[in-house]
Parts: structure tokens; C-alpha cells; sequence
């Protein structure tokens, strides 16, 4: 930028933009005091800038306002106690932890405000302080915009700043925390370019644009903590930073990575549906092989692995065994005295495992079974080796559903386990424990509401 002389007034900008399309310029407020709780900020620009007129921006380092406003807390000098205190400030500061990434926490404060560690900071403040954001920062640039045009007589714009992080780029920049004065966003949506192209969703952050460019003047380490911009015509349009703030549905990004971890977890079981119509697309194999392998975790009595998934990968075998059980039942359903149209409707309940994408069969295979000479002990083993296979068939069937796989577990081949072992060539001693229908479903499902246990959960 080429700066102006500053003693000309404001070049209007072109018709509904933000930009001016002239210079600006930046002027660093030097000369300005080490702050102290209830010390007079205003005063003490008005003071060290006796050059503000009309338009002017006045941009602080929120770290002053807290000076003055007493946010400073006393910190032990020695550095572990200090950072562990550091630490317990941003609990309290924060309502909630977005990401966590080593020691930097990105949090949210009260009021929104989304960056690291809550704003507690322990740089430009004594080595037995540590600092804490303003308590209300918009409320604080509208006192500070009073006190300066009284002083100064001037129509002023005051806006706030803070350092933060950007989610996708690296490097910090300042950001508007406090603003008022100054239009904070400008829209263009039905604007149109020189092109013609219509602008549908631009909206530019006016007063972050302002917090970045004057941290450059600012800097880190010159000790100037207040800068003005001059030049811009922006009208008042009664805005604040709170506007800046992109909360709730609006947020695209408002679960930060703890929290989308956590709810992940405590909704993996709950996206376990049954889903009785499936989309016309193919399951990846590599997602099926995931998804069995992490089912194959499942716990297992005497260290053994009592379960096998077979695919039925082979439409032609699938069809075969399927038809062979459909005949099996419609001979019992008809033995039981059952008449033609029930066995019909009956039957067509099976009809899902020919449609399926995929079909896997979940066996007990009692490799490791301990052997008893009673036959009570003996069942209780079998017992035991048969929950353990039902714990790895939820366990495929959670982890199909977290991949977005729906699936409905029925159990027609427990009814049928010559059949199944005959048409698949298995060992005699494998038994079937129903088979899994997998595939894309047409409609997926919402999570169940698990709603509470109630009387189903006894205590003694």
C-alpha cells in the first residue's frame, strides 16, 4: 500500500463494495503506557493520537483491554504451576473442547469464539501473570467508541483483535473479536461481476480483514498494541463481531474432532438397524473384509475363535441353498397344518436374502471347547461358545453401519443346518446361527433412540 497523507479525507468506494479501489493507510498509535487494571485506554490514545478524525479505525490488541478491564490473573513464577494453572483457566473459559492435538486445545468460549486455549495467554504480561480475554469484548469497543469520540470529537470505528489459528491454513492472523462502529460482514449475494456472473454467497468479513491488516503495523513484538485505518468508508450499520460468530446448524464445522469422536462412539451401536430393502449397488469386497475382521474382535470364551463368516459369494450356490431351505420350510409349515396362502406369506418373508447384494452365514465352530462328562456343564459350554458368536454377529453388524452398510440378521438357517452344511461343503460340527442380508440400503435409517432401560434393567 501506498499510504496518503492522511490529512485528506476518505475516498468513497464504488457502489455497493467493500473496497475502496484508493489507497488506505495504517498508522501505528505510538508512545502508549504499560496498562494497569481501571487505567483510562481511551484516554490514553486520545493522548498518544491527537491526529483522529471522522472515518478513522481504531484497532486494539485485546490483550490492553484486558489490562485495564483487571482480566489479568496472578500465575506462580515457577513454569509448571504456571501452566498448570494456564490449564485450569482455559476449563473454566472454555464451554467446550472442539480438538485436542498434543497439548493445544481449540475450545469455545461463552460467547462463541472458537480458537486455542480460550483465549488464555500468557505472552505481553508479566512472567507471574497470565491473561484472559475481555469479558464482553463487543460491549468493551462500544465503551471505548464513546470515550474516544468524546475525547476526540470525531466519528470513530473501534474493533477488537485477537490472534487466532485458521483451521485449514497454517500461520495465525488477527481476527475481530470486539467491534462496533463498523460494518463487521459485507454481502454480495445478487451482486454481479464484470463478467455478469452473479455473486450468490460472497459475504466478506470486513472487520477481520481490518484485524489482519492492522497487525501488521502492530506486530508481535514492537510494542505498539494500537493501530488506526484510514481511508475506508464504511457506514454503521450497528453490527458487532458477535455477527462474525457462525454457530449451531449454520455451522458446517461445529462438531470440532473431540466432540465428533465422542458422539461417533456413543452413536455406533444405535446406527445398527435393520434394513429390509437395499439400493441396486455393489458392496466393495474391501469393505465387507473390514468389516468382518473388526467383528472377529469380538470377546471369546478360553482364548479361541469360535466364529466363521462365510460369503456367499457365489450367486449360483446362494440361489441353491436358498431354494433348498425354502423347500425344507414350506414341508414343515405344511406339516404344521398351515394353510397354502400362509405358507406363501410366510415364505416371502425369506425373499430378502435373494435380493441382497451380499449374504454372509455366521457359524459356531466349537474348535477349543472344553469337553465335561455331565451334560449340564456340556450345554453350558455350547451356551457359552453360542454367545460368543452373537457378540461377533452385532459386532459385524455395528460395523457395517458405521461404513453405512445396512444389514438384517434373520434366522432361517439355524433352522436348516444339514442343509446349509450339505449345499456349502462344511464340517459337521459347524452350526449355522442364522444369516446376515447385507447391502446399501434404499432409505438409510435415523439412529434408534435407545430411550432408557427401564424395568428391563434389575438390580439385586
Amino acid at each position: 500500500m501506498t499510504p496518503p497523507s492522511g490529512e485528506h479525507g476518505p475516498t468513497a468506494p464504488p457502489s455497493g463494495d467493500h473496497g475502496t479501489a484508493a489507497p488506505i493507510e495504517i498508522r501505528p498509535v505510538t508512545g502508549l503506557p504499560e496498562f494497569r487494571t481501571g487505567d483510562d485506554l481511551a484516554a490514553a490514545i486520545t493522548e498518544a493520537a491527537p491526529w483522529l478524525c471522522d472515518g478513522d479505525i481504531v484497532v486494539i490488541t485485546s490483550k490492553i483491554v484486558s489490562k485495564c478491564e483487571g482480566r489479568i490473573v496472578p500465575a506462580p513464577a515457577d513454569p509448571e504451576k504456571r501452566d498448570a494453572l494456564r490449564r485450569k483457566l482455559i476449563e473454566e473459559e472454555a464451554v467446550r473442547v472442539l480438538a485436542r492435538k498434543g497439548r493445544t486445545l481449540i475450545t469455545a468460549n461463552r460467547h462463541g469464539l472458537v480458537q486455542a486455549a480460550a483465549g488464555v495467554d500468557g505472552s505481553n504480561v508479566g512472567t507471574t501473570e497470565l491473561a484472559l480475554l475481555p469479558e464482553d469484548p463487543d460491549a468493551s469497543a462500544a465503551r471505548l467508541r464513546a470515550q474516544l469520540r468524546r475525547n476526540s470529537g470525531a466519528e470513530l470505528g473501534v474493533v477488537i483483535t485477537d490472534t487466532m489459528g485458521r483451521a485449514w491454513r497454517n500461520g495465525q492472523t488477527d481476527a475481530a473479536i470486539g467491534s462496533a462502529g463498523v460494518p463487521v460482514l459485507h454481502s454480495y449475494a445478487g451482486a454481479s461481476d464484470s463478467h455478469g456472473n452473479e455473486l450468490l454467497v460472497t459475504e466478506v468479513a470486513v472487520a477481520d480483514e481490518i484485524a489482519a491488516a492492522a497487525d501488521l503495523v502492530k506486530g508481535k513484538l514492537t510494542g505498539v498494541p494500537v493501530a488506526v485505518v484510514r481511508g475506508l468508508t464504511l457506514p454503521d450499520d450497528g453490527s458487532s463481531a458477535a455477527r462474525l460468530l457462525r454457530g449451531g446448524p449454520d455451522d458446517l464445522f461445529w462438531l470440532g474432532t473431540t466432540e465428533a469422536i465422542e458422539l461417533g462412539r456413543r452413536q455406533a451401536q444405535p446406527m445398527r438397524r435393520s434394513v429390509r430393502r437395499f439400493a441396486d449397488r455393489p458392496v466393495e469386497p474391501e469393505v465387507l473384509e473390514s468389516a468382518v475382521a473388526e467383528a472377529l474382535t469380538a470377546p471369546a470364551p478360553h482364548h479361541t475363535r469360535p466364529v466363521r463368516f462365510v460369503w456367499l459369494a457365489d450367486s449360483d450356490r446362494r440361489t441353491e441353498l436358498l431354494d433348498t431351505m425354502r423347500a425344507a420350510w414350506r414341508a414343515d409349515l405344511a406339516a404344521d397344518g398351515h394353510p397354502p396362502e400362509s405358507i406363501d406369506r410366510r415364505v416371502a418373508r425369506g425373499q430378502i436374502l435373494y435380493d441382497a447384494p451380499e449374504v454372509v452365514i455366521p457359524f459356531l465352530v466349537p474348535d477349543g471347547a472344553h469337553s465335561y462328562p455331565d451334560p449340564a456343564r456340556t450345554e453350558a459350554e455350547h451356551t457359552m461358545f453360542t454367545v460368543a458368536v452373537g457378540a461377533a454377529v452385532q459386532a459385524l453388524l455395528v460395523a457395517l453401519a458405521v461404513r453405512d452398510v445396512g444389514s438384517c440378521w434373520i434366522g432361517s438357517t439355524i433352522f436348516a443346518p444339514g442343509a446349509v452344511r450339505q449345499t456349502l461343503d462344511l464340517p459337521a460340527d459347524w452350526e449355522p446361527l442364522g444369516a446376515i442380508a447385507i447391502g446399501y440400503p434404499e432409505c438409510p435409517p435415523p439412529p434408534r433412540d435407545p430411550g432408557p432401560a427401564g424395568d428391563r434393567l434389575i438390580r439385586r
